[in-house]
């Protein structure tokens, strides 16, 4: 099988060109970086501090094994009386991929983590937003391999966002369907 950053090279670029009619092979639109995220706000609410740090250090433990890089939290920016939230306090968790391990997450995601999902019929094609970046939300963190389901014991949601430097919906759409990305259309 054919990695994803060579497929793009030897495969997406060429077809890219014939079919859009680009002059020059850095017209082409390719995956600029891959964003993790991940809320856990709700999960610590009305806890106490101890409870609160446990569950923070296990999903920032199973986030750096989803990425393969630490994540960075990320603190409230105001207060806010009727969720119990205090500006400065840890609600949530990101993780920005570039180069290589972007491509070996995307393989993952792709071949692995999104076949998994229970009822998974495919990305729908309104995720991918007017400027080529793709959106999409995840339920169960559990569906990657690297996760092993005894162990865990908060199951979170997490919203992985694809940017590309594609121009628009359309080009972006071309790119993650050469890609090999799951997309499921309109229409059928």
């Amino acid at each position: 099988m054919m990695r994803l950053k060579e497929k793009y090279k030897k495969e997406v670029v060429p077809e890219m060109i014939k079919k859009i009619g680009y002059k020059n092979i850095f017209q082409v639109p390719k995956i600029k970086k891959v964003v993790l995220n991940v809320g856990f706000g709700k999960m610590i609410i009305g806890k106490t501090s101890g409870e609160q740090s446990k569950i923070r250090e296990a999903i920032m433990r199973d986030l750096s094994m989803i990425s393969g890089q630490k994540p960075s939290l990320r603190k409230a920016r105001k207060s806010i009386a009727s969720f119990k939230l205090r500006k400065g306090m840890p609600v949530g968790a990101i993780c920005t991929l570039r180069g290589q391990r972007m491509y070996d997450f995307l393989d993952r995601l792709i071949h692995i983590a999104l076949p998994r999902t229970r009822d998974f019929k495919g990305i729908a094609e309104s995720s991918i937003d007017k400027s080529g970046n793709m959106t999409i939300g995840i339920k169960e963190h559990t569906v990657f391999p690297e996760i092993s389901p005894e162990e865990v014991k908060f199951i979170f949601g997490l919203e992985i966002t694809i940017v590309t430097t594609a121009k628009s919906k359309e080009e972006a759409l071309e790119l993650f369907k050469l890609l090999d990305f799951p997309i499921r259309y309109k229409n059928g």
